[in-house]
């Protein structure tokens, strides 16, 4: 009589979950990925008389980046997009540490921690076309602020008036805006990442005497690589791939100087590959594409050198 026991393998069930991600993935995300990688080499080449013929090769890349079409529209708005994400990520993500090292002080114990987490990531929760419209109308000629900058001789009757067409000056409302939104939501993602620190670590660094200071350094920050290495790859990501609160912004068409010549100020990467995707004036699939490639290799590019950066170098194995 054969007494051994059947086991249910349950391993086989994990796939069966596993399963939807990758069937999403596959056909909303890799798929139009290799799509664009394909539709980049379509090139749209003049043949008189306002007509064209659509040519396969790397002209898009030849002519509009690097040869004699390319008017730097790519390598402006490039340069913008991380300008942008640069003055709103630094404070953001120190803003963000500093908070977090606040509210995860033992000594330090602050009355409604709760309620003060909460409001400070509310804004988070807010669309981004309601703060683009609220900060907007804020600073429009008739707005509040603007007419406070007036009353306290900030700024003058007529800069009041073009304000938010200051290419300068939209930049870093705009910059700032994405930093209101983001820190609170940065700031719960630390927090967690200290709470997962032994408490024991920080006993330990108290007896031995050690400051505040020196427990952040030498015990908060190497044990929280992880999650910093989470932030910034996303935070890049995410930055570089800016678009509803630079596009709202761009009504008011504010202008700055780009290498000798005038250039949109809230204008990133997405609005330029939007403007040859679905404009009808100016469409054309293969220029958009070989844009959204360059973009593309860029992110991939910046989330390496913060990978690398942030990852534990593991000690090399002495050799016999």
């Amino acid at each position: 009589m054969n007494n051994k026991k059947k086991t249910v393998e349950y391993g086989k069930y994990g796939y069966l979950f596993l399963a939807p991600f990758f069937i999403v993935f596959l056909i909303f995300q890799f798929y139009p990925l290799l799509y664009t990688f394909y539709s980049s080499f379509f090139y749209k080449e003049a043949t008189g008389r306002g007509n064209a013929t659509v040519v396969f090769g790397l002209g898009n890349y030849t002519n509009y980046v690097f040869g004699d079409k390319a008017n730097g529209e790519i390598f402006s708005a490039i340069a913008i997009t991380i300008i942008l994400w640069l003055l709103n990520f630094i404070p953001q993500i120190l803003m963000s540490l500093l908070l977090a090292a606040w509210f995860t002080d033992l000594q330090c114990k602050l009355r409604g921690e709760g309620a003060y987490k909460v409001i400070m990531y509310m804004p988070n929760i807010i669309t981004a076309a309601t703060i683009a419209v609220l900060f907007f109308n804020l600073f429009d000629v008739h707005g509040g602020v603007t007419y406070l900058l007036k009353v306290l001789h900030i700024v003058t009757e007529d800069q009041a008036k073009n304000l938010l067409t200051q290419g300068w000056f939209s930049l870093g409302l705009i910059a700032f805006i994405q930093f209101w939104m983001w820190y609170g939501n940065t700031m719960i993602v630390l927090i967690a990442g200290i709470m997962g620190i032994s408490p024991s670590l920080y006993e330990a660094a108290m007896v031995d005497g050690a400051s505040p200071r020196q427990q952040f350094f030498y015990i908060t920050l190497p044990l929280l690589k992880p999650i910093l290495q989470f932030t910034l790859v996303t935070s890049a990501i995410g930055g570089l791939q800016m678009y509803d609160i630079p596009q709202l912004f761009n009504l008011g068409k504010p202008l700055v100087e780009f290498h000798g010549k005038k250039v949109l100020s809230t204008q990133t990467v997405v609005m330029l590959i939007k403007q040859f995707a679905a404009e009808t004036t100016a469409k054309d699939h293969g220029r958009a594409a070989a844009y959204s490639v360059i973009l593309f290799f860029i992110t991939l590019a910046v989330s390496m050198v913060f990978y690398v950066a942030t990852s534990e170098k593991k000690p090399k194995k002495e050799s016999k």
